[in-house]
């Protein structure tokens, strides 16, 4: 199994920026791939953002492109989303969580993500 701790979350106003990390341990080298999902209060949890270990190839849902940027330290087994232009629709609370190894092709917000990390709030105020 592979271990996730989120850091980084806070309060900001609108306009602001944040950058969340998200540390792995344990069988990292199962892991496929890292994504970002936030839940925000009485929603649905949603795909934020995804990069590959590998490549670093990345998705982005439509709501955060060009605002968000996912990247990736091998060598730290740590990723991070670095959050930019935030809008108070961004509050939620955020997690990580880890993917292994698909079958086939498939886009990254769909992989099957079974490993998550415990969440870190994010708060943008108007």
């Amino acid at each position: 199994q592979v271990q996730l701790v989120e850091s980084g979350g806070g309060l900001v106003q609108a306009g602001g920026s944040l950058r969340l990390s998200c540390a792995a341990s344990g069988r990292t080298f199962s892991s496929y791939a890292m994504g970002w999902f936030r839940q925000a209060p009485g929603k649905e949890r949603e795909f934020v953002a995804a990069v590959r270990w590998s490549y670093g190839v990345t998705e982005y849902a439509d709501s955060v492109k060009g605002r968000f940027i996912i990247s990736r330290d091998n060598a730290k087994n740590t990723g991070y989303l670095q959050m930019n232009s935030l809008k108070p629709e961004d509050t939620a609370v955020y997690y990580c969580a880890a993917a292994g190894l698909p079958s086939g092709y498939q886009r990254l917000s769909l992989l099957l993500y079974d490993q998550w990390g415990q969440g870190t709030q994010v708060t943008v105020s108007s």
